[in-house]
């Protein structure tokens, strides 16, 4: 025993003297000895003293473990001899480091600033620790190391670089050769003086005239949803319904779901059967039948979707309507997306309005203006969607029966002198009578048939309407009796070669397919197949509707978070409803309560839509409308997953309450908003004093893959440890919260650590209070402050602040090193670790101001800049934080008018891959500014060739044209864009829809926000002055070619499979579910939840598992269906890039139903059109679904 207690006293004396040592070299090294000491130096002379304070904590840990080796030595034990010696080893080793930093700093007292020597020694040694148990190591191990990359799927690699069916119409090439001149084309404007052969239709060959009386119906612009209805659409529907059966060869077209479900709630029995017989007997006819008529520019294809599944659902579950047409009158610019929606839902033709002029002029001239509409990845033609595009500039009845509005406004009876209508161009309508008949007729079958001659066909569509138009009941009658005259007089007289007659968008589309013969859907004959979007809008001159991209920010950010609760919510809520089906013995779970909130949810977000909603172009009270609709669906979903997901967790179901006054819930949502305009204050969590019980949180992943990811969570000490499931500590960081650049929040902390997460899957996770000295595993970060004012300390324990002048800077993480400059704390290079390559990426704030063009300035719509982006003004040096930790390192730079931040995950998954960079932009106080941020990379696309996506959906190449000015130049961006060249990419991925240009090359530029103090003089009254503190969000993705050719010349390109994951995660993250803190009584038991048997490959998202519901109208309206919709989309990916980070398998499209989950199944399972309308395939659920690339695959599944 004595031998072991001298070797015990040996390893003492050496860990006293290496304590002894570093203060004696510390002494020897201080100030006094330098006179021109600079105050970098004396800064870093402090930290020293700081640092032995630390390494005597340390040391103090060492001595424990000797303890406990001494304690395990068996007489001739040579292994725990062995182990005394490595200590011994590794604390000469530090001895040996520390003394050299001594020396070293002794030979160069000035050193540029260089981050890492203001990281404590405390944090230096844990970031070097291996998992807990083993003695800390020393080396790179502070990283932890990405995993191994995922291989491209041979069969999606194939698909890819096979080349698309060659359209007739690239519209990319259009715009490539078009002028966009806009010269003066007469009484069409924007056209030309058109002309027809007199002959050309006869008796024998007549046009075929379809006059289709619809009233367009915003829910929402300048009065509310509600307002609209109450004051003017009520009474549009009423008198449909009576009119209609007045007037027994007229016709009527409706849209907007959203407004349609309250009628017909309002209805009787005898109405509704009434309103049955309209359809019945194809008088009333349902166009697109989504709950609105969405945006096609910011809206991602989930809500595109979900709002259209909501109206079809609703139209078939309670009428047994199936709409068949699409109809797109009012949004400004369109998406191929959209056809693919439609096709995929059963639809066999749509219609489309607003397209730039010169563009609708140019398809008009080879008569192109109706075409096949497909996708630019389909490989064989079977996307295809028979579109017609409108071809005058507005959807009123001045600019649709032909070419010559002052022509088609007297044939607009609403208008009749004496109405509140009238003809702008002073030749007012005329009542049709017996003695002007031929006269009338002969003047409006002249303007029908010059739009006729711009079509292929011999059918001609003239819509009779405008917004909310047939809300009096006279404009019905003055309608239709003036309009029959017509067609009874044209009838009486078939030399005049024009039959004409009430329809429907059907009606017309009928008309041509059997002019061809063809079926429904097929590609009538001779019309052209065509690829590619309608983006950017301009309806006069310069005026290009790029402003709407960005307009609103704020609701649009809050738009994208409440998509990914719903989506987060529709998943567990299926799951959770299985599991308590199975729970036959208990009647504990609120199913109808759950599914009234996601109801409610869906027609709230599907209500945002709307193309006066999320383009951020309706009133200001609208938008405040919109936002508490928005807000209150938030809630309720955030409850739903809470709720859903403690039932999951908890081990006996009996447990499970929803929570009340008198019983708080077991468990919390994760953050709270004053207001639908402020931003979200997260849940801190009380952990109490010492010793008090661990605090339960719950993480969920709502996506179908594992993710290894960083997550967050506040709490209301820095003085914590985080376990996992197994009562095991994980590495964490905590980090104190600013409140602003110099004030540091009381009582609440972030702490960051590392979780793997299931697909679908619940983990449990554990915070407890420790004491101040206990806890190896929380690290306090270090923090570096720079361009500070004042001289004032700023300390809050346990954190090493320290105050320096501004010089460069740099932070990194396992994939990347980024540097940044000193001067205003922005992105500079980033150097790529697994190939060395540096990377200039210069990030900067800049801002356009806007000037007259021609009578119109930016507004809500439009944006008219006043020249190139110019520098955000800043008269100060921005106060810089420097933050560094063992989990995540981050810059924060506060600006006068944008916080700045952005971070460096440690991590294996794909958030260690890219720059996360957040912004929060406030222009509250500014006038007719833009701001936007601009990242200049050394990306040689010379040609400034670059790819926006369409809705989430897929990626569209643009080019910059100077013949398109700059705002002809910018997109919408609603996820993602890209530039690249034949070794790089850089894409940046965004967390809500934004404008997005390049505009040099290299350079990329996207809005942030906008506040515009005019209006823009295209209906909205007012400019864009309800500015709020706005989010946003990106990740930075820098990417190098690893195989195959760069060819600039093709018009397809695909997100790698590694961009994919990173928007998925940006949009989807890991929900926090921490516990609730007004919960006293103990807890019962919980576990995780992983509910995947098998995870979906890599290249397979799952949109939604979405519980049907039972008819709206009926007495089960609440109680959900035993069946729910899933849906798959297999995603295109270019494989010519390393698949970093990803914890899924390669996929090729194949997934297994009964394979998928465990303890549940998928019993019965059919293959179904998109929106549910139609069944395709009874499904063997132990067969495999082959998806192919791009697709989304519908089901109609039951679980059990």
């Amino acid at each position: 025993m004595k031998k072991y207690m001298a070797v015990w006293g040996a390893l003492f004396f050496c860990v006293v003297c290496l304590s002894l040592y570093l203060m004696l070299e510390t002494l020897n090294t201080s100030p006094g000895r330098y006179t021109d000491i600079d105050a970098e130096s004396l800064a870093h002379f402090e930290q020293k003293v700081s640092d032995i304070q630390e390494d005597i904590k340390r040391n103090q840990i060492v001595i424990d473990q000797i303890k406990a080796a001494v304690k395990d030595i068996p007489k001739d034990d040579n292994q725990n001899i062995e182990k005394l010696q490595d200590l011994i080893d590794k604390q000469n080793a530090k001895l040996k480091f520390h003394k050299n930093k001594v020396i070293e700093m002794q030979q160069k007292p000035k050193q540029p600033v260089d981050v890492e020597k203001y990281v404590p020694a405390t944090l230096k040694e844990i970031q070097l620790q291996n998992p807990p148990g083993k003695i800390p190591a020393t080396g790179e191990e502070a990283f932890v190391s990405l995993r191994k990359p995922v291989p491209a799927s041979k069969e999606m690699c194939s698909w890819v670089q096979t080349p698309s069916k060659k359209p007739d119409i690239q519209i990319e090439d259009v715009v490539k050769d078009l002028p966009f001149d806009n010269p003066d084309g007469g009484a069409w404007k924007q056209g030309w003086n058109v002309t027809y052969p007199a002959a050309k239709w006869n008796q024998g060959n007549k046009l075929r005239v379809f006059v289709v009386p619809h009233s367009h119906n915003d829910p929402g612009w300048v009065k509310t949803y509600d307002k609209y209805y109450t004051e003017q659409v009520r009474h549009i529907l009423n008198n449909m319904l009576e009119k209609l059966e007045q007037h027994p060869k007229m016709k009527f077209m409706y849209a907007e779901i959203s407004f349609f479900h309250i009628w017909w709630n309002e209805l009787d029995e005898s109405k509704k059967n009434r309103v049955r017989r309209l359809f019945e007997d194809g008088r009333l006819e349902i166009v697109t039948g989504g709950w609105v008529m969405n945006d096609e520019a910011n809206t991602h294809y989930f809500a595109m979707l979900d709002q259209l599944l909501e109206g079809h659902q609703w139209l078939d579950g309670t009428l047994g309507v199936k709409p068949s047409s699409g109809w797109a009158i009012d949004p400004f610019g369109h998406t191929p997306t959209m056809a693919y929606l439609l096709r995929r839902s059963g639809f066999n033709s749509m219609l489309i309005q607003r397209v730039h002029y010169a563009l609708k002029k140019h398809l008009a001239k080879n008569k192109q203006l109706e075409f096949m509409w497909r996708q630019n990845w389909d490989k064989e033609g079977n996307t295809d969607m028979l579109c017609h595009m409108m071809p005058f500039y507005s959807y009123d009845i001045p600019h649709t029966c032909g070419p010559e509005p002052a022509v088609c406004c007297q044939f607009d009876f609403r208008r009749l002198p004496g109405s509140s209508y009238s003809c702008p161009w002073h030749a007012a309508p005329k009542p049709i009578t017996d003695s002007n008949v031929a006269e009338r007729a002969r003047l409006i079958i002249d303007q029908w048939k010059k739009k006729g001659s711009l079509y292929k066909s011999n059918s001609v569509f003239a819509p009779l309407g405008d917004d909310f138009r047939y809300d009096k009941a006279d404009e019905w009658d003055l309608q239709y009796v003036n309009y029959q005259k017509i067609f009874d007089y044209l009838q009486q007289h078939p030399e005049l070669g024009v039959e004409a007659q009430f329809g429907t968008l059907s009606d017309y589309f009928k008309s041509i397919y059997e002019e061809s013969k063809v079926k429904p859907g097929e590609k009538p004959t001779d019309f052209p197949t065509l690829v590619g979007d309608f983006f950017t809008y301009a309806d006069k001159d310069d005026h290009y509707w790029s402003g709407y991209f960005t307009s609103r920010p704020f609701q649009k950010n809050l738009d994208r978070v409440m998509e990914s609760h719903l989506r987060a919510a529709e998943i567990i809520f299926s799951m959770a409803l299985t599991v308590s089906r199975q729970q036959k013995a208990l009647n504990n779970f609120p199913a109808t309560v759950m599914m009234d909130r996601l109801i409610q949810a869906r027609r709230n977000l599907g209500l945002f839509q709307h193309h006066d909603g999320i383009t951020g172009t309706a009133k200001d009270f609208v938008v405040v409308d919109y936002g508490n609709r928005l807000l209150k669906s938030l809630e309720d979903t955030k409850h739903v997953i809470k709720d859903c997901a403690t039932y999951l967790s908890l081990a006996g179901k009996e447990n499970f309450r929803m929570g009340s006054n008198e019983q708080p819930a077991l468990f919390d949502i994760d953050e709270t908003r004053e207001a639908h305009d402020a931003l979200p204050v997260p849940k801190v969590i009380d952990v109490g004093e010492e010793g008090d019980d661990s605090r339960l949180v719950l993480l969920y992943n709502s996506l179908a893959h594992e993710r290894d990811q960083v997550v967050s969570i506040h709490v209301s000490s820095p003085h914590v440890m985080v376990q996992d499931e197994n009562n095991k500590p994980v590495l964490a960081q905590v980090a104190p919260v600013w409140e602003k650049d110099d004030i540091i929040a009381e009582n609440v902390y972030k702490v960051s650590f590392r979780v793997t997460i299931p697909g679908l899957a619940i983990s449990k996770y554990m915070v407890k209070r420790v004491a101040e000295t206990s806890n190896s595993n929380t690290i306090p970060v270090s923090i570096l402050v720079l361009n500070v004012q004042s001289d004032a300390p700023i300390e809050r324990a346990p954190f090493s602040i320290q105050k320096t002048e501004a010089r460069d800077f740099t932070l990194e993480n396992p994939y990347m090193k980024a540097t940044f400059r000193g001067a205003n704390g922005l992105l500079n290079t980033v150097v790529t670790k697994e190939d060395g390559s540096i990377r200039s990426t210069k990030l900067d704030f800049v801002m356009y101001g806007t000037k007259n063009h021609n009578g119109d300035r930016s507004g809500a719509y439009l944006f008219l800049p006043d020249g190139s982006s110019r520098p955000l003004p800043d008269h100060t040096p921005p106060v810089i934080h420097v933050v560094k930790g063992p989990v995540v390192s981050e810059v924060q730079v506060y600006f006068n008018l944008v916080t700045h931040v952005v971070r460096l995950y440690n991590s294996s998954g794909v958030d260690g891959i890219s720059l996360d960079i957040q912004n929060i932009v406030d222009i509250q106080s500014q006038r007719n500014m833009e701001v936007a941020v601009r990242i200049t990379t050394d990306v040689e696309n010379a040609e400034r060739e670059f790819y926006t996506d369409l809705n989430g959906f897929h990626m569209q190449k643009h080019r910059y044209y100077d013949k398109l000015t700059l705002q002809g130049n910018f997109y919408p961006m609603p996820t993602m864009a890209f530039i690249e060249d034949s070794k790089h990419r850089v894409t940046v991925l965004s967390a809500n829809s934004l404008g997005f240009a390049n505009t040099q090359p290299g350079v990329m530029e996207v809005m942030l926000d906008r506040r515009l103090n005019q209006d823009d003089s295209r209906g909205l009254g007012q400019g864009v002055t309800d500015s709020k503190q706005t989010p946003s969000r990106f990740k930075l993705l820098f990417e190098t070619r690893a195989s195959g050719a760069y060819s600039p010349t093709n018009p397809l390109a695909f997100p790698s499979l590694l961009a994919h994951h990173t928007s998925l995660q940006l949009i989807h993250p890991v929900f926090t579910i921490p516990a609730n803190t007004g919960h006293h009584s103990k807890y019962p038991q919980f576990s995780a939840f992983s509910p995947l048997a098998t995870q979906l490959p890599c290249d397979t998202h799952m949109v939604n598992l979405r519980t049907n519901q039972n008819a709206d109208d009926g007495k089960d309206r609440l109680v959900p269906k035993h069946s729910a919709a899933l849906f798959l989309h297999r995603l295109g990916y270019d494989c010519n890039f390393v698949n970093k980070g990803l914890a899924c398998s390669e996929g090729s499209g194949e997934v297994v139903l009964s394979n998928m989950f465990r303890n549940m199944q998928i019993t019965v399972a059919q293959q179904v059109s998109l929106t549910l309308m139609y069944h395709e395939a009874d499904l063997d659920t132990t067969g495999s679904i082959d998806l192919d690339p791009m697709e989304i695959g519908s089901y109609v599944v039951t679980l059990q």
